[in-house]
């Protein structure tokens, strides 16, 4: 029987290149904003902190800590 993964957040380890995926899902959720990012289109994501943003911006202003 094949499991769909659909709607279920995925668990990752985030690379500087990328990302590993730890548990099944089709999506993460912004550390900041709580926004469904969908794995196809996530970019930003914080190494050191293992957490993944939604957008440039949200991933700056985490960064900077504003």
């Amino acid at each position: 029987m094949l499991m769909s993964h659909s709607g279920r957040a995925a668990r990752l380890h985030y690379q500087a290149n990328g990302f590993r995926v730890l548990a099944a899902g089709d999506h993460v959720v912004c550390a900041v904003s709580g926004e469904k990012i969908p794995l196809d289109s996530l970019r930003y994501w914080s190494v050191a902190r293992q957490e993944p943003y939604a957008t440039a911006e949200i991933a700056t202003q985490a960064e900077t800590g504003r």
